[in-house]
């Protein structure tokens, strides 16, 4: 059986990669930091795990940071838009396990020393083994 981790992971980058509107505002989606990249783009970062469940049936809550990174005046607002979006619809078949819950808890903003920017998202997703 996969981790409930690396279920959601791949569950999150599919789905961010079939977004057609993510993808025109992005020059790419990324599972980790990547090595060269040209902002903006979105990268799938940590994803820390629980104990969770039900009286008859194990589980796991994930939580996925979700991570939009920007330059300059780049104007991400949309693009966080479509991410979050995308992480309202994590609800699912993951692998071996069903998302029945999947919320975004936290957010921040963030500027860098060289003018780029980044969005972190946090998204909460409660999985139930299939």
């Amino acid at each position: 059986m996969t981790s409930a981790e690396g279920a959601l992971r791949a569950r999150a980058l599919d789905l961010l990669a079939k977004d057609a509107a993510l993808a025109g505002l992005v020059h790419g989606i990324f599972d980790g930091t990547p090595p060269r990249a040209t902002a903006p783009y979105v990268m799938v970062g940590t994803a820390e795990g629980s104990d969770w469940g039900t009286k008859d049936r194990a589980g796991r809550e994930v939580r996925l940071t979700l991570m939009l990174v920007g330059v300059d005046g780049a104007d991400g607002d949309v693009a966080a838009a479509r991410i979050d979006a995308v992480a309202q619809a994590m609800r699912g078949p993951a692998g071996a396990w069903t998302v029945v819950g999947a919320r975004t808890i936290r957010t921040r903003f963030t500027f860098a020393r060289d003018g780029g920017w980044r969005h972190e998202m946090v998204v909460r997703c409660r999985c139930l083994a299939a």
